[in-house]
């Protein structure tokens, strides 16, 4: 199964750090592709700077129109938001189902076609929040934590203590 972030409504000056952290918990947390409604290459430049140095990767694309995006896609559509059903209650059809997914995720109001397009509407607690606290929350449930575990074969690697921070560089 692969996953597809949507990001909807990226706004220049108010979301460039909430999108590119969109797209840096999309790749920690097991999705391969993020998508954004707005040209923005700032967001690529800076994720790919990160990819380089502590491995991984995501694909970044951007497009003209969300709305074919989200029909045309070949698997569930999941769209996170606060008035869906909660995570536990479908949680469990979602996992079950080997489709691919995407997963859509507003910036700004999400037009009300949004909700009849997906297949999916998720509700990561049913309390306003942050769309990547909801990402970050949904992908977990959805890998059951496994995607924690990945070995990234960066540059830089953390290793684990209870105090202190030790980052090592690997010598290529």
């Amino acid at each position: 199964m692969n996953v597809t972030v949507l990001r909807l409504g990226h706004r220049y000056a108010r979301d460039k750090r909430m999108s590119t952290h969109i797209a840096l918990v999309a790749r920690a947390f097991g999705a391969q592709k993020v998508v954004y409604d707005t040209l923005d290459m700032e967001i690529a430049e800076s994720t790919g700077k990160i990819c380089k140095e502590w491995g991984g990767d995501i694909e970044i694309e951007f497009i003209d129109s969300w709305r074919p995006y989200i029909q045309d896609f070949d698997g569930d559509r999941v769209h996170l938001t606060m008035y869906g059903i909660n995570i536990n209650d479908c949680i469990g059809d979602l996992k079950a189902s080997k489709k691919d997914k995407l997963v859509i995720v507003g910036g700004q109001k999400v037009p009300s076609e949004v909700y009849s397009l997906a297949d999916y509407n998720v509700g990561v607690g049913n309390q306003p929040h942050s769309e990547v606290a909801a990402l970050a929350v949904f992908l977990d449930r959805l890998f059951s934590g496994k995607e924690l575990e990945r070995d990234f074969l960066g540059k830089k690697t953390i290793i684990p203590q209870a105090c202190g921070k030790k980052v090592v560089e690997k010598r290529r």
